[in-house]
């Protein structure tokens, strides 16, 4: 109490009296003004936490002091009670209307004037904390959205740079994650004059424990960790790349589900630009499409279990030979799984169709026309799980 104002506004002298002698007993600070004028000046300066307003008054009355008050930012939810000897129903319902808290009428009562100060002080309170707390939630939310803005372009920093020069492949992508960071992540890069490492990857849900675990296997997926390459003392270069098997293998045994609480499926291939050989496995990943420059369209499969399972089968290994116009398609299954209003999947066939139909067209224009025919499919509804479309042309053997 002894921190709450309480501005006495009435141009009678006997009524400010009366007033401040009763609460004044009750142990609040009080603030007095004798016209309209001098109130709002007042509680512009001292921002009491609650005002007994009198009605008429010189200058300005009640009513008009109400109206200014509660339009100011400052003063608007400082709680007014107003004061008068009328009783008319409508000058109650005005007061209210006006956004006045309460209503009492003269000859004042010790009793209720306490008990509806009291009554009103508390309301306020608990309106200020409730306000402070949504502020500090506000302020909170704001440094979570910056915090995921930041991610974001981390997350972005880890993909391939959108200049992509390159004699043997032709490359281009789209990464959508349903909220500003997501759980897929795609690579491509040269590991010598003759490899190139190609991989994507779909981490169980989506937010930031799911971009977490994604960052964490790009960043182990970096050469120079020796994960896809590793040191050999066979005569020069010195050095052997990882099978794709084994490089999920090993993914499986560090990314063990008990560990992570999340579990995450990937293929990962080996493209030897010399020979247009590629070895690839997948580990519970939609198998990557190969489109012959014909028309035909082959999946390639081998592979083996979700990573995190830690287990002891091994993955299988698959080969393909590219030939010069081949392209070759990876994806996570937010494009095969994302559903339209009525609930259909846009699909592995109708994706599939869509690539035939295609077929002529640069990656770059493949990858954005099956993106906006996914988009078209579903009304463009905001996708519930990450979209990542990685397209890549073999340009075929160039001395």
């Amino acid at each position: 109490k002894m921190n709450e104002k309480i501005l006495i506004v009435d141009d009678s002298v006997i009524n400010r009296k009366l007033l401040f002698n009763i609460l004044k007993k009750e142990g609040y600070q009080l603030l007095e003004a004798k016209n309209g004028e001098e109130a709002i000046n007042i509680a512009l300066n001292e921002l009491p936490d609650l005002i007994l307003l009198d009605i008429i008054m010189p200058k300005k009355d009640g009513f008009q002091v109400c109206v200014e008050l509660k339009r100011n930012p400052a003063t608007k939810n400082i709680p007014i009670i107003f004061l008068s000897a009328k009783t008319d129903v409508e000058d109650k319902v005005k007061g209210l209307e006006l956004g006045a808290s309460d209503y009492i009428t003269k000859p004042f009562e010790k009793i209720e004037i306490v008990a509806r100060v009291r009554t009103h002080l508390k309301i306020y309170n608990l309106t200020k904390q409730l306000i402070k707390a949504r502020n500090e939630l506000l302020e909170k939310q704001r440094q979570i959205e910056e915090d995921l803005e930041a991610a974001a372009e981390i997350q972005k920093s880890l993909l391939p740079s959108s200049l992509f020069p390159n004699k043997y492949i032709e490359a281009a992508w789209r990464f959508m994650p349903c909220e500003k960071v997501g759980g897929d992540i795609f690579n491509l890069f040269s590991l010598d004059e003759n490899h190139w490492a190609i991989y994507i990857l779909d981490v169980s849900g989506h937010g930031v424990p799911s971009a977490m675990i994604s960052v964490s296997v790009s960043q182990l997926m970096r050469p120079q960790l020796g994960f896809i390459v590793k040191r050999s003392i066979k005569p020069p270069p010195y050095y052997e790349l990882v099978p794709p098997s084994e490089v999920l293998m090993n993914l499986d045994q560090q990314f063990l589900f008990e560990r992570f609480d999340r579990f995450f499926t990937i293929s990962y291939l080996l493209l030897n630009i010399n020979t247009g050989v590629v070895r690839y496995s997948s580990a519970g990943h939609p198998p990557p499409i190969l489109l012959r420059k014909d028309g035909t369209i082959e999946f390639l499969k081998e592979g083996g279990p979700i990573i995190g399972l830690g287990s002891s089968i091994p993955f299988e290994e698959g080969k393909k030979k590219l030939e010069k116009g081949d392209k070759l398609f990876l994806y996570t299954d937010g494009i095969i799984e994302y559903q339209n209003k009525v609930g259909d999947f846009f699909g592995e066939k109708r994706f599939c169709e869509k690539l035939v139909n295609l077929i002529d067209k640069p990656v770059s224009i493949i990858v954005e026309d099956i993106i906006n025919s996914l988009m078209e499919f579903g009304n463009n509804n905001k996708p519930q799980d990450d979209i990542t479309l990685l397209g890549l042309e073999f340009k075929g053997i160039l001395s």
